[in-house]
């Protein structure tokens, strides 16, 4: 089956190492993810600071309200630059969600990367096409909504 791909990337007006504390930081993952989805950091321990090899254990409720249970492995950090989080366990067959932090005139560009597949072979395709990819994005376009809310352009 294939594998799909999301990209954003966004401007904050911030500098390099307070958008890696901001994104390094589980915790504020519910800061930025749709209200509907519940998300929930399962595990407190593991909201010390980021490093290769951490497991991060969540609960959320992408679709219907349904609770499901996300297992994310670290699998790399280079400190202001970038991480990438995998899927330990979780819905997809494959997920990759790499995060770039560069230095820009006026703040930082931010870069998200993922890369997914479903299970279930035409089936999971099927449900691609019929709402995972629209729900992806969606979740995504609130992301960039309450990341300028959060840090607006300063005048």
């Amino acid at each position: 089956m294939p594998t799909h791909l999301l990209e954003r990337e966004q401007i904050l007006p911030i500098g390099v190492n307070e958008a890696w504390a901001f994104f390094s930081a589980p915790g504020n993952l519910a800061r930025i993810t749709p209200p509907d989805m519940r998300f929930q950091v399962l595990d407190r321990s593991t909201l010390a600071a980021m490093h290769t090899g951490q497991r991060i254990r969540y609960k959320v409720r992408p679709l219907l309200g349904i609770p499901l249970q996300w297992e994310t492995l670290i699998t790399n950090v280079d400190e202001p630059v970038c991480f990438i989080d995998a899927q330990a366990k979780g819905p997809y067959a494959l997920w990759r969600h790499e995060h770039r932090f560069q230095a820009v005139e006026g703040g930082v560009r931010m870069n998200d990367r993922v890369e997914y597949r479903l299970p279930m072979g035409v089936l999971g395709e099927w449900a691609h096409r019929t709402f995972v990819r629209r729900r992806l994005e969606h979740i995504f376009d609130f992301r960039h909504r309450a990341l300028r809310e959060m840090f607006p352009v300063r005048s």
